[in-house]
């Protein structure tokens, strides 16, 4: 209902293209210095978790590892994303190795002469990197072993520090590190933005609508949102009962039960991806029904970045409760990183408070989030519609699609929520 009459009132209230082209407005300089010792704190917090993923206990209860990994990093920064701006581009740390390393290079006048970068490959690399992770965290059996995360992640930054010695590394981070792509993108719905040394302040949503849309954008996002809503389906009755009847028939190949249920993890994670990927290709489809001028390739281009919104929505709804209980855990994991018995900040003895928010707030915080986000979305959609027909009837009749989409992606949203809760 919110969003039908969302529609509504942008058909007639908001007839003019509001969002294209905005202009930030600067509101401070900040210093060189600032940068160096965010890069500087970045790399010493990696290094930091790297060295308690080796020498610290190897329990996920009492090392810091998996909290950090799996609730300040993929649920924190994102969440903070979206208020404050893109800020983990200024602490990623294989970035400020990568920039530093460059700059020491060029000084020596040893620099290698970077090789253009593919532009084949577009985001692709980013958007099988995000696929990796969620699979690390929704189907590896180790997931939650410290010394494991270690070396992923000492393989991830490796992996990063070629592609920058390779190629450009600004073009590097733009396409393949999944991390900076992505969290960037959900920095740009912020008011605030972080550029040439400055902040700056934009209407919200408007920093998204300048996504700079190339092969593997669309892939990139529909995986965010794929894999969240894996995530929320796996913790229901129906899953598990599918579980319980495919883990023996997989079996019965002559597979052990682990790794049949890490196939059926992955199998159901891949479905989840290529339905986002279809109710989205669904939506594209109709509207290029309504005005055939522009072909689908381009028209899921023009309107991809109207799901950044909803990728937000699936992660505040999923992940809430993980945040705001779990990321207590933090307060006595700082203190006692290596989980060794240290009490370095004197709180190594707190605990996980359950009940300091109810249930149904969450819960409320949760539907509302859900509602924002796909108005957000829907908003502008409506808005790219506006400048891309010269129509206004036509831009109104497109967007009856993109109102099923984001219908469609809400009621999903709302049925794992449901799901998750019995």
């Amino acid at each position: 209902m919110v969003l039908i009459a969302s529609f509504v009132g942008l058909a007639v209230l908001w007839q003019q293209p509001r969002l294209q082209r905005v202009a930030a407005r600067a509101m401070l300089s900040l210093p060189t210095a600032m940068e160096i010792v965010c890069g500087a704190l970045g790399v010493a917090a990696f290094l930091g978790l790297i060295y308690a993923g080796f020498a610290g206990a190897q329990d996920a209860q009492r090392n810091i590892v998996p909290t950090v990994v799996f609730v300040v990093f993929w649920v924190g920064i994102p969440s903070t994303s979206v208020v404050l701006g893109d800020v983990f581009s200024a602490f990623n740390p294989w970035r400020a190795v990568g920039r530093a390393t460059g700059w020491l290079a060029a000084r020596l006048g040893t620099a290698p002469q970077p090789l253009p970068y593919p532009q084949r490959l577009g985001r692709w690399p980013a958007a099988v990197g995000l696929l990796v992770f969620a699979w690390v965290e929704l189907v590896d059996p180790d997931r939650d072993d410290p010394s494991t995360l270690a070396v992923l992640a000492m393989a991830y930054a490796a992996a990063q520090l070629i592609g920058m010695t390779l190629y450009v590394e600004r073009e590097r981070s733009r396409n393949g590190d999944a991390f900076g792509v992505w969290f960037s993108f959900l920095g740009r719905l912020s008011p605030l933005e972080w550029r040439d040394r400055s902040l700056r302040l934009r209407p919200p949503l408007s920093g998204v609508v300048n996504i700079d849309i190339r092969r593997g954008t669309v892939a990139l996002i529909v995986v965010a949102i794929g894999t969240t809503s894996f995530d929320g389906f796996s913790q229901g009755r129906l899953w598990n009962s599918w579980v319980g009847d495919l883990v023996p028939r997989v079996t019965d190949l002559g597979v052990n039960v682990e790794l049949a249920s890490e196939i059926v993890f992955t199998a159901g994670l891949l479905l989840a991806v290529a339905l986002i990927a279809g109710l989205w290709r669904l939506g594209i489809q109709g509207v290029h029904g309504v005005d055939r001028a522009h072909d689908p390739t381009t028209l899921g281009r023009r309107f991809a970045h109207s799901l950044v919104p909803i990728g937000v929505a699936y992660l505040v709804a999923h992940y809430l409760s993980l945040l705001m209980f779990q990321g207590q855990a933090m307060g006595y994991l700082a203190s006692d990183p290596l989980g060794g018995g240290a009490d370095l900040l004197g709180t190594a003895a707190w605990q996980i408070d359950d009940t300091w928010l109810a249930a149904s707030t969450v819960r409320y915080v949760q539907v509302a989030a859900l509602i924002a986000g796909h108005v957000a979305g829907l908003t502008l959609a409506h808005d790219r519609a506006i400048d891309v027909y010269t129509d206004p009837r036509t831009a109104t009749r497109s967007q009856y699609w993109m109102l099923g989409v984001m219908v469609s992606f809400t009621c999903l949203a709302l049925y794992l929520l449901s799901a998750a809760a019995q």
